[in-house]
């Protein structure tokens, strides 16, 4: 342990550290340095002399798994940190499947599905599928099948494989697997699958990895939970970092009952407990204390900080929702000119997005900058999704939604009808579009002219596809050499409303073909490398935009999970609004408070809680009332008051001089 750093951690942090052997459960509180202990924790595995390759960190975002890489940099040298396998759950999914795929009947070239992908294949198979009399929602069905899927399930439960959802479920898995592809769920439940069904898959993966840590352990499913099972093996060196009383994502397949019965799946575990925080003060502490104490399943934690004093929680009744907006507006400009902060240490919080309009329209009235998180993707954009179906047609030809959406751009001749055609004869052959186009039969039945194209195009594909898997080939330089031949920025150019769109579009074509450059550089993985990082990255994608731009973040709560801003004001704590309306119907209020928890948490020196005597919902006034979590927040800690008393509260003398002290301090630095 000779030159390892403990002094700057304190004893629970130095616990978990220390603790290396057997089941270990860190409750980590909001705020409590959970980062610095897991790579912390890394760090002192590799003192110990466990070989870096040996470790696995695991947690759900790609921002997440790139901070532990960079903090380990810092704290081992660069070559040991690179060996350590740090990763979100599904790009570590991909690497099992790359390496054993064959054992489930699929190829280990296979494409990877997004969710425009997934909609686009479900839309035909409805089509191919329900009776006349028959609807079904595409978005419906494959919020569905995902359930499914991420309850275990690869098929329809027994029962249901005759009902349209059954029976759609159904063609769908096996379309996929004839177009060998697989989507975001599958990459958990095909490697679940495959550790669990193949031994020798299993020990492979087993004798690489002695030590685990699972980050955000609260936000895990069953699949994950399996995965991390099968993976721990008879060492049981699993070390998991989370805390219960963050877990909001039940509505996205997290089970709050993995960190609460930890004990039932890794016996005998040490559990530490880290609840001094270093973000929040300590009003703001207790607030959240208190508050998450109405829960009656959740682990016993009390937070608290070394931060002396901090102002009250301000709790605001509004009279509608348009004079909340414009409160909002006016205190934070306010505070921004007295206190000299920067737009970006001021963050709204929404239970919904729905909400966020008003503000965003003070917002730009007032000429204060600001960011929406959560806005359109890279990953959505028209001809990034062009390019990445281009490269992933030249290493799966058998990849449908790739190939139709690059069939005709640019229009090189090959019309919808004729399309039509290659995809109804693809389903008779019950075989890819690209086996019907080069089919002989098919060919045959087409105009010369429609022959030559489809010719020109299975040959374009051919020679680049040929091209690419020799040996040492400049793969970005192929892929460049082979946009250029196919005219595609010129027609991107022409289909561009204004020269500024076309600037835009081209200037991301570009950007991607760099990251193609600087992925080589790093990996010798090649394209289909860089494609399996382009599709992981869109998971949560949202994490690596957030930062980008400046100005006053407006945010839902569940998005705001995980950051921290010193100035907070959480809009609309309403009945109806939080707790959710549907939470009542649906047992998940424990959940809803859990949220506001969260909210509560990301204020570090300021928060304003606002609510509204009425608000305009679907165009009409509508009154309403304070949340019932309002009765759950302690009178010692927090201010009650109506934006009416408020504006007849005289300022103070004293007030009024620090502030225009402040101004003027301010305007001399200009």
């Amino acid at each position: 342990m000779a030159g390892f750093r403990l002094f700057d951690l304190n004893p629970e942090q130095q616990k978990a550290v220390l603790t290396t052997d057997g089941p270990l459960l860190i409750l980590a509180g909001a705020g409590t340095g959970k980062t610095r202990v897991i790579t912390s924790r890394v760090a002192y595995l590799i003192s110990e002399g466990v070989s870096p390759s040996n470790i696995l960190a695991v947690t759900f975002t790609n921002k997440a798994a790139k901070e532990m890489r960079e903090r380990l940099a810092a704290m081992v040298e660069k070559s040991a940190a690179s060996k350590v396998l740090m990763s979100t759950f599904h790009a570590l999914c991909v690497r099992i499947l790359r390496s054993g795929i064959e054992h489930l009947g699929y190829k280990n070239n296979f494409s990877i599905y997004d969710e425009g992908d997934q909609l686009g294949l479900i839309k035909k198979i409805i089509t191919r599928t329900a009776a006349q009399d028959e609807k079904l929602d595409p978005h419906l069905a494959k919020n569905l099948i995902s359930k499914a899927k991420n309850n275990g399930w690869r098929e329809p439960a027994p029962g249901e494989e005759k009902s349209l959802v059954g029976a759609v479920f159904a063609r769908y898995q096996a379309e996929l697997k004839t177009l060998n592809a697989v989507d975001f769920d599958d990459l958990l439940l095909l490697a679940v699958q495959l550790l669990e069904e193949h031994e020798v898959v299993r020990r492979k993966w087993q004798d690489r990895f002695h030590y685990l840590m699972v980050d955000e352990f609260q936000d895990t499913n069953r699949l994950q939970l399996r995965l991390i099972t099968q993976l721990a093996d008879e060492r049981k060196n699993v070390a998991v970092v989370g805390d219960d009383d963050q877990s909001i994502y039940g509505w996205r397949g997290a089970e709050v009952t993995n960190i609460l019965e930890f004990e039932s799946h890794f016996p005998n575990p040490t559990v530490v407990k880290l609840e001094q925080n270093y973000r929040s003060t300590n009003a703001i502490l207790q607030t959240a204390n208190i508050l998450i104490r109405n829960n009656p399943r959740r682990r016993v934690k009390n937070l608290w900080s070394a931060q002396e004093g901090g102002s009250k929680v301000r709790l605001i009744a509004m009279p509608d929702d348009r004079q909340e907006a414009q409160f909002i507006g006016d205190d934070i400009q306010n505070l921004q000119m007295t206190e000299g902060v920067k737009w970006e240490d001021f963050a709204v919080l929404f239970r919904m997005n729905s909400q966020i309009r008003l503000v965003e329209q003070v917002l730009r009235q007032l000429k204060i900058p600001y960011k929406v998180v959560g806005g359109k993707s890279f990953f959505d954009r028209r001809e990034v999704k062009d390019l990445l179906a281009y490269a992933s047609c030249l290493l799966n030809t058998d990849d449908d939604v790739s190939l139709l959406r690059i069939i005709n751009t640019p229009a090189r001749g090959l019309s919808p009808s004729l399309v039509e055609q290659a995809t109804a004869h693809s389903s008779r052959m019950r075989s890819s579009v690209w086996n019907a186009l080069r089919d002989a039969a098919f060919q045959a039945g087409l105009t010369t002219r429609s022959r030559t194209a489809v010719q020109a195009f299975v040959g374009l594909v051919d020679r680049y596809e040929t091209l690419l898997n020799q040996p040492l080939s400049d793969q970005p330089a192929l892929l460049r050499e082979m946009i250029e031949e196919v005219g595609y920025l010129e027609d991107l150019r022409r289909t561009c409303k204004t020269p500024e769109e076309g600037l835009s579009r081209e200037n991301n074509v570009k950007d991607l073909l760099k990251s193609f450059d600087e992925y080589g550089e790093k990996s010798s993985e090649g394209l289909r490398g860089f494609l399996d990082e382009m599709m992981l990255r869109q998971e949560r994608e949202e994490e690596d935009e957030d930062d980008k731009g400046s100005g006053v973040w407006l945010i839902t709560l569940h998005a705001a999970k995980g950051l921290e801003f010193p100035y907070v004001y959480l809009a609309g704590l309403e009945e109806g609004v939080i707790p959710h309306d549907r939470s009542k119907m649906e047992g998940t209020v424990d959940e809803e408070r859990r949220l506001l928890y969260v909210g509560i948490t990301r204020a570090k020196r300021n928060l304003a809680i606002t609510w509204c005597q009425q608000r305009i919902k679907f165009g009409s006034v509508t009154p309403c009332n304070l949340s019932s979590f309002a009765k759950e927040l302690p009178a010692e800690f927090v201010e009650q008051k109506s934006l009416v008393q408020m504006q007849n509260t005289p300022v103070s003398a004293e007030s009024a001089k620090s502030r225009f002290e402040a101004m003027l301090a301010m305007i001399s630095k200009l």
